[in-house]
């Protein structure tokens, strides 16, 4: 029985694989702890660690994309901040956010699935609109472009 579970799940990556992802991944974060400790801005999204499990881990997934990292990011964030202007900070905001967030991915073809909590990191934090710079913008850059450069590691 737990044979026929276990065959369902992804197939065992390369270990050159797994040892860029848990590097590349180790690095981005440090980076942008360093970032936090030089500038004193909040650098740090719950979120970015699961946008690191799907671009290292699953590179190749239509959700690891760059458009899709940093677009699902900007847009779920957005549409937190202005559920939380329309509603507050309270359940129904951010059961709200999440289902437009989800939506709006959707339709802007950036669907993120970590991205899907930023409206609750959002209301959460009362965060204002320079949130959608940093640490959302630049942080999911870093990752993009952390990912694409241990993509290209891994293919030589």
């Amino acid at each position: 029985m737990i044979a026929r579970l276990w065959a369902g799940g992804p197939k065992r990556a390369h270990p050159l694989a797994i040892l860029v992802a848990g590097v590349g991944s180790a690095a981005t974060i440090l980076a942008l702890v360093w970032l936090h400790g030089r500038t004193g801005l909040a650098w740090l999204v719950p979120s970015f660690g699961a946008s690191c499990a799907l671009v290292f881990g699953v590179p190749d997934s239509p959700f690891a994309k760059p458009i899709s990292v940093i677009g699902g990011h900007l847009v779920s964030s957005a549409v937190g901040l202005g559920t939380m202007a329309l509603l507050g900070h309270g359940p129904l905001a951010m059961a709200v956010g999440v289902g437009l967030a989800i939506a709006a991915m959707l339709a802007t073809r950036t669907m993120h699935p970590p991205a899907g909590g930023d409206p609750l990191i959002v209301i959460a934090l009362s965060a204002g609109p320079s949130f959608l710079l940093t640490p959302i913008l630049v942080g999911t850059v870093l990752i993009s472009l952390s990912g694409i450069a241990s993509a290209r590691l891994c293919r030589r």
